[in-house]
C-alpha cells in the first residue's frame, strides 16, 4: 500500500514506511517531548474476534490471557517446541476482539499458523492492515490522535517495557533501567485518519518523526524486537524478553518446557549487551556485523543507532561466557573496526539464579544543569 507520507517536504521513505524527515535527531527529541507522533508503517494489525479468542491464544502463546481487561496492554510470543521465538505481538483487547501489532513482514506466516491452529473454536483471525494503520509516540500523542475503537475502547496499546509483568522476570539488574522513562504507545487508527495525520503534517499542523528516530529511542531503552534481534536460534531468556511477554505460572503451551527449564535450572547460551561505540568516525555497524574479543567472533550487532543524547549505540546477541568487563570491537561496512564497550543487560548467570545484584548504570547522557 502506497504511503501517503512520501510527499512530504524531506521525506525519505522506502519499503518499511517513512525512515525519516531530514532531521533524525530532532525527530528523536520532539518524539520523546509528545511533540511529534511516528507513522510506523512497518507494523501489521491482525484482528482476532470470537467469544474464545483470548482462552485461544492463552493455550498457544507464552502470554496469561484469560484475564484481559478491555483496554488493557500486554504482548506475547509464539515459541517453537524448542522454545525459540517465531512471533512476538503486542496485545490489545476491546472486549469484542482481540488486536495484534505485529511486523508486517511477519504478519502474513503468523496469521496463516494462527488459521491452522483453530480447529473448532469460535475465532476468526484476519489481516486487518487494509482497514487500519499504526501510529507511535508518547501516550497523550497519540491518544490525542482519532485511534480507531470498533467496540467503544479506544485502540492505544501501551507498551509496558520495562516493567515486569505478572508472572514475568527481569534479567537486566541495572538501576534505573534505560527504558524505565521512556513513554511509549502506538495507535491503531483508520486509515482516513492516517491520511489527515498525513495532510495535518503537509500543512504544518502536525510533526512528524520517521522509524529511524522511533528504533533510536528503543535501542537506547534495551528494547527487543523480533524484526531485529530475532533470530532462529533466539530464546527469550537472552533478550531479557521474559520481563514483558512471558508468564512463568501460566498453563502450558509450545516451548514451555525449554523456557522453565532454562530459567529454573540452566542458563541461556548468548545474551544480549548494550554497546556505546566509538564515535569519532561517525560510522555505525550494520545489523549482522560480528563483534569481537579480540580475533575471535563472539557475537553479531542486532540493531545500532545514533541517539540524541547518548551518541552511537547498539545491541548486540554475544556469547555468555564473554567476559563483562572486555572492550570488545564491532566491523564497519568500510571494513573497520569500532571499539565497543559493554553494558550487562543479561548477565551471564541469567537463568537458574534467584539474586542478581543490582547495579546503577552508566551513562553518556549529559548530566542536568
Amino acid at each position: 500500500m502506497p504511503s501517503p507520507f512520501g510527499a512530504l517536504p524531506g521525506a525519505v521513505t522506502d519499503a518499511s514506511g517513512l525512515r525519516h524527515l531530514g532531521r533524525p535527531l530532532v525527530e528523536q527529541r520532539l518524539l520523546t517531548a509528545g511533540d511529534a507522533v511516528a507513522p510506523l508503517g512497518d507494523r501489521a494489525v491482525l484482528a482476532v474476534p470470537g467469544e474464545d479468542r483470548l482462552s485461544w491464544l492463552d493455550s498457544l502463546t507464552s502470554q496469561a490471557l484469560t484475564g484481559l481487561a478491555p483496554g488493557e496492554s500486554t504482548e506475547l510470543l509464539v515459541l517453537d517446541p524448542q522454545g525459540h521465538i517465531e512471533h512476538a505481538a503486542s496485545v490489545l483487547d476491546d472486549g469484542e476482539t482481540t488486536w495484534l501489532i505485529v511486523d508486517r513482514d511477519a504478519a502474513e506466516g503468523l496469521l496463516a499458523w494462527l488459521r491452522r491452529m483453530r480447529f473448532r473454536l469460535r475465532v476468526d483471525p484476519r489481516d486487518a492492515s487494509d482497514e487500519f494503520a499504526v501510529v507511535g509516540g508518547t501516550r497523550a500523542a497519540v491518544t490525542a490522535l482519532s485511534p480507531a475503537q470498533p467496540a467503544g475502547v479506544p485502540l492505544v496499546w501501551t507498551d509496558p517495557w520495562p516493567g515486569v509483568s505478572a508472572g514475568g522476570w527481569g534479567y537486566a539488574a541495572v538501576d534505573p533501567h534505560p527504558g524505565a522513562d521512556r513513554d511509549w504507545a502506538e495507535a491503531i487508527v483508520s486509515r482516513a485518519e492516517e491520511q489527515r495525520i498525513a495532510e495535518a503534517a503537509a500543512s504544518g499542523d502536525l510533526a512528524l518523526a520517521g522509524l529511524v528516530a522511533v528504533d533510536a529511542l528503543r535501542v537506547a531503552a534495551w528494547r527487543p524486537r523480533r524484526a531485529a534481534e530475532v533470530d532462529e536460534r533466539a530464546l527469550p531468556h537472552e533478550l531479557d524478553w521474559m520481563r514483558t511477554a512471558v508468564h512463568l505460572s501460566k498453563g502450558c503451551y509450545r516451548g514451555q518446557e525449554t523456557v522453565a527449564k532454562v530459567h529454573n535450572l540452566g542458563h541461556p547460551p548468548r545474551r544480549l549487551v548494550a554497546l556505546q561505540l566509538d564515535g569519532s568516525d561517525s560510522v555505525l555497524p550494520d545489523p549482522g556485523a560480528e563483534v569481537r574479543l579480540g580475533e575471535d567472533a563472539i557475537g553479531v550487532i542486532t540493531s545500532a543507532a545514533l541517539h540524541y543524547e547518548e551518541g552511537p549505540i547498539a545491541l548486540a546477541v554475544v556469547r555468555r561466557s564473554t567476559p563483562v568487563g572486555a572492550t570488545l570491537t564491532v566491523a564497519t561496512p568500510d571494513g573497520g573496526a569500532l571499539a565497543a564497550a559493554q553494558e550487562v543487560i543479561v548477565p551471564p548467570d541469567a537463568g537458574a539464579t534467584a539474586n542478581i545484584p543490582r547495579i546503577t548504570r552508566l551513562s553518556r547522557r549529559p548530566a542536568a544543569t
